[in-house]
């Protein structure tokens, strides 16, 4: 199949939440309170790519209520593309709540039978065809895959057609085993890889899924299956990228990291607009990790995502002190 002109660089597939995060610094003898926000890591990483400069667009269904009208407020505001958002009036949005205790924090789901869960195969053809055939690159993660069967089997189709198409698809592992069993996981993960241009796993992700805990290990799996480029995260380490020939460890930024939530979202969203933009494997995992770095020094999913200007200082910043 001919494709079609580019007039994306990201569409990114998968369930967008909103949030209620418990504050902190509160007696024990208090109510708590929440702080409303959104999440969705799919969603987090197409509102990275869109303030890294790429033209993005969200494929989703959202409920047709409240909730879901605030986050196509947010959309509208980030410049994340929604025409392709299909608002559901038989499901509602799905939303989370994060709690905090003296062991970390803690998230409880309340997204069974939310409207992205409904997504079916022919959502594709009905609402997002066009996007994805007009986009550089496809976004989906593990999560994508594991909200629901049906989810499942849309993000395989969309990912076949993609590829039908010249666009090039790109799977964060993600994996969340609260979502679905291990062998279904492992299952469904393995053939994505397989489906997928550019793996992005976790170092955690993979020693779950596989067993494996060496990176290169990781990282030639990840090629057996069917990835060309694969990147390997690493956490406050960096991370290692490969394409199949040449193997570099790109090393993480030194900060004081108060909260990594939405992190690898933000890592994802970055790569993938620098590599838009025409920047090598290399180059754009570099612009990553110093997006990502900034990232988890604010709190929340969407908050501390950093604009170009910023990332642009760190590599500044970072180049000087490796002369000097």
């Amino acid at each position: 199949m001919t494709s079609s002109p580019k007039k994306l660089d990201i569409v990114a597939l998968g369930e967008a939440m909103v949030e209620f995060n418990q504050t902190p610094h509160q007696r024990p003898d208090e109510a708590p309170l929440y702080l409303q926000g959104f999440g969705g890591d799919t969603s987090n990483a197409a509102i990275a790519a869109a303030r890294a400069g790429a033209r993005v667009a969200y494929l989703s269904r959202l409920g047709a209520d409240r909730w879901g009208d605030r986050l196509m407020d947010l959309w509208l505001h980030e410049k994340v593309d929604t025409h392709t958002v299909v608002r559901d009036a038989q499901a509602p949005t799905g939303m989370y709540f994060v709690s905090h205790d003296a062991q970390g924090h803690h998230f409880s789901y309340a997204r069974a039978g939310s409207a992205a869960s409904r997504m079916q195969a022919q959502d594709l053809t009905q609402h997002w065809a066009e996007a994805v055939a007009s986009s550089h690159w496809l976004h989906l993660s593990g999560i994508t895959l594991a909200i629901s069967a049906s989810a499942c089997d849309t993000a395989f189709a969309t990912m076949q057609y993609a590829r039908s198409t010249g666009t090039r698809v790109a799977l964060d592992s993600n994996l969340r085993l609260s979502l679905w069993p291990l062998a279904r996981a492992q299952a469904c993960i393995r053939h994505a890889v397989s489906l997928c241009d550019l793996f992005l796993p976790s170092l955690e992700d993979m020693t779950a899924l596989t067993g494996l805990t060496q990176a290169q290990d990781i990282i030639g799996w990840s090629h057996a299956q069917g990835a060309a480029q694969v990147v390997l995260k690493l956490g406050a380490d960096g991370t290692i990228a490969s394409n199949g020939q040449t193997l570099r460890q790109l090393p993480g930024h030194s900060v004081e990291a108060v909260d990594a939530t939405g992190a690898g979202d933000c890592f994802a969203g970055n790569l993938l607009a620098r590599l838009a933009a025409g920047d090598d494997l290399w180059a754009a995992t570099a612009y990553a990790n110093a997006a990502a770095s900034l990232s988890v020094q604010g709190f929340g999913a969407v908050a501390p995502l950093p604009y170009r200007d910023a990332v642009m200082n760190v590599l500044t910043a970072a180049a000087k002190a490796s002369t000097t």
